[in-house]
């Protein structure tokens, strides 16, 4: 179960690497008030990190509480750390298509994301009904 605790604490910090990106470019970042700071900037790239990082937040509590469930539920450790895996690397490719401004792709694998969280979630209700 290491594997996909290590995958929970992955995606508990992937916000934040979209969080510096968004705060890296554009005109004497303003840590006072952040927000209106990026309102400002010009450069869709940063708006797009900060959009990554919102998605993230978003997607991270149902990730975590899938592999609990799975795991709660007593399903096998190694499905559990494969979908984690999937999900982790999905979810990093996402931010990364956000970035280029794949706005299809990006959809395509926020899908498969979502894909592994609800599979983890069936496997785990399938696992305590069977």
């Amino acid at each position: 179960m290491t594997i996909a605790y290590a995958c929970i604490l992955v995606a508990a910090l992937l916000p934040y690497l979209w969080t510096a990106i968004s705060k890296s470019g554009g005109v004497r970042y303003d840590n006072r008030n952040p927000r209106a700071w990026l309102a400002k900037q010009e450069d869709p790239r940063l708006h797009r990190a900060n959009n990554a990082q919102l998605n993230a937040f978003e997607a991270f509590a149902p990730f975590a509480a899938a592999v609990l469930m799975a795991q709660a539920a007593g399903v096998d450790a190694a499905q559990i750390s494969w979908l984690a895996i999937a999900f982790v690397a999905l979810r990093l490719l996402h931010g990364i298509l956000y970035l280029a401004n794949k706005a299809l792709l990006r959809s395509l694998v926020w899908a498969g994301g979502l894909a592994c969280v609800v599979a983890l979630m069936v496997l785990a209700i399938v696992h305590i009904g069977g």
